[in-house]
């Protein structure tokens, strides 16, 4: 709707996916058995990330419009992003990695679009990890919201399965946190190794750039926000322990 490019057709099909995508969350936040989606039932966990992501998207639309039809909104973003790319293109940073994954010779108008894009991006994906940061240390999430039922908030967890699930839910949070730090600077050398074999990515291409850079930002938030999420748990879980431990001792917990 912004851009009003690609071929014939895209409209549709982004409408289509667009109502398969609603229709599926419709479906799995009012039925009663949870099929995939973690964390449901403590929000704002789903929703700071597709707030973020969503953002994202319509920031990186505004800023890469037609200039014919500029409007105060696409100046201040094209401004900022302006800023936040020369700011954050710095040597071994997330943004001079994506930077690199340009052809040699690319032109001067992309090149500042793909630094401005991933910049933005990037930033969107700090704002949501310290966003949900503050939920954690200043509103006690998610207990603050209600019981926790790890059934309902982590569908794909098999309790009952393999050792202890504090040990498990730990060791998967961690994992989610390392992948999610490498991921920012993993993709872009992934992407440089491609090419020969898969061909240049063609950021070229508006709808290409917006969906790619989103990818690439969010993608390490979404794990890294899991990875917290998943140590929360552990120590929730922890701490009932020892609650029930000394209830059956006699003893009353401080």
């Amino acid at each position: 709707m912004l851009l009003q490019t690609g071929g014939s057709g895209t409209p549709e099909i982004v409408a289509l996916v667009a109502l398969g995508a609603g229709l599926f969350t419709v479906v799995e936040y009012t039925s009663l058995s949870p099929s995939l989606v973690e964390f449901r039932d403590a929000p704002p966990f789903n929703r700071i990330r597709f707030l973020a992501a969503a953002l994202s998207v319509f920031l990186l639309s505004v800023l890469l419009r037609d200039g014919a039809e500029a409007a105060p909104i696409a100046a201040l973003v094209t401004t900022l992003g302006a800023g936040l790319g020369q700011l954050l293109d710095i040597p071994y940073s997330p943004v001079r990695l994506v930077m690199l994954t340009l052809p040699d010779g690319a032109p001067a108008a992309l090149t500042d679009q793909v630094r401005a894009s991933a910049a933005l991006s990037y930033l969107l994906s700090l704002g949501s990890l310290v966003t949900f940061a503050g939920l954690l240390r200043y509103r006690g999430w998610p207990m603050r919201s209600g019981h926790f039922n790890v059934w309902i908030n982590l569908p794909t967890f098999d309790p009952t399965a393999g050792p202890d699930v504090i040990w498990r839910l730990r060791r998967d949070g961690q994992f989610n946190l390392v992948l999610g730090f490498l991921l920012p600077f993993v993709i872009p050398a992934l992407l440089s190794l491609g090419a020969p074999l898969l061909g240049p990515l063609d950021l070229s291409n508006p709808h290409t750039l917006i969906w790619t850079m989103t990818c690439w930002a969010f993608l390490p938030a979404s794990l890294l926000m899991r990875g917290v999420a998943l140590q929360r748990v552990a120590e929730m879980i922890g701490a009932q322990r020892e609650r029930a431990s000394a209830r059956e001792a006699g003893l009353i917990p401080a």
